[in-house]
């Protein structure tokens, strides 16, 4: 009798240091997990330090978020701003800084013929798409600029890319850079635009209308915000229809931005930005690439910061606008 209620009793010590055990093992493994608001917290802080900048970039790390890129830097001069700014780093802590959380990148290319005369005062004579591992051409340099700056607000990377105007699309049509899927990422962009270029068969002319009703139709199938990235070497022919496809767009989430590579002269492009009727928000907007990228100390992050100068106040109005 002795004997059972000794092991009993040693039963019951067991049983009590093991369940003492668990809990003590179960505190600490609790101790050590963060709650869920500290999670939050720790992928907001993930999220927001993708944008911004550090170290000897405090001043934009430091700065509460403004109602605009120019309230930032007190100033309107655009190349008063731009000249501030170093690096493509700065560049998107700035327009974070001036409210844009998130966008999607869409490139659309111009292979008309016209690429093979454009690059006389602006490419040393050569053809605007020549690929060479002596530096970028024009076209390069864009995917590889914005492609860089943008890529933090990206979520998923996944970049379509377009051609247009070569001499089987002409104006009708786009064709994808990447036909069996989407380019994950600017590299990739980059890759398959080095790749595909030397087979295409340049042609004409120049109308954005297809590729901007190309872009509407990707951000009504994402409903997410898109920046249409149009790289092009010549004035709109077809303005008519181009006006009516950005009219449309300003219905949806869509920012364009149309990049002149070469030699232009860009005056017409720069007056069809000026005159385009009214819109739900002003979601076009013309840069002259070699206007921007000549005789600056960081051709790069010049060209970024007059490129996306727009772009932050053009979100706002989309959310305010409620099209997302």
């Amino acid at each position: 009798m002795e004997n059972v209620m000794v092991a009993v009793i040693l039963a019951v010590v067991i049983v009590v240091l093991l369940l003492l055990y668990c809990r003590r093992k179960r505190t600490r493994v609790l101790v050590g997990s963060p709650t869920e608001t500290e999670e939050r917290r720790l992928i907001k802080k993930v999220k927001e330090e993708t944008v911004i900048v550090k170290k000897n970039k405090v001043m934009f790390a430091e700065t509460q978020r403004t109602e605009s890129l120019f309230e930032l830097f007190k100033s309107t001069n655009v190349q008063e701003v731009a000249s501030q700014i170093v690096s493509l780093d700065e560049v998107g802590a700035v327009i974070y800084k001036a409210g844009l959380d998130n966008c999607n990148l869409i490139f659309g290319i111009d292979y008309t013929g016209s690429n093979y005369l454009q690059g006389k005062k602006t490419f040393g004579g050569k053809c605007l798409h020549e690929i060479s591992s002596k530096g970028h051409n024009p076209y390069q340099s864009v995917i590889c600029t914005l492609g860089e700056t943008l890529e933090p607000f990206d979520s998923h990377g996944a970049i379509p890319a377009f051609g247009f105007g070569d001499a089987y699309t002409k104006d009708h049509s786009v064709f994808s850079l990447k036909p069996e899927g989407i380019p994950s990422g600017f590299k990739e962009v980059l890759e398959i635009y080095n790749r595909l270029t030397p087979k295409i068969r340049l042609g004409g002319p120049t109308n954005f209308a297809p590729l901007i009703k190309q872009a509407v139709e990707i951000v009504k199938a994402t409903n997410a915000y898109h920046i249409l990235v149009i790289v092009a070497d010549g004035q709109v022919t077809n303005e008519r229809a181009t006006t009516e496809a950005i009219v449309e767009a300003s219905n949806h989430p869509l920012s364009i931005i149309t990049v002149g590579v070469g030699d232009g002269p860009w005056d017409t492009m720069e007056e069809f930005d000026e005159k385009l009727p009214v819109r739900n928000f002003d979601n076009f907007h013309f840069v002259d690439y070699a206007k921007v990228t000549q005789g600056v100390e960081n051709p790069s992050a010049s060209f970024a910061i007059h490129a996306l100068k727009e772009i932050p106040d053009q979100y706002r109005e989309i959310r305010r606008l409620k099209l997302l």
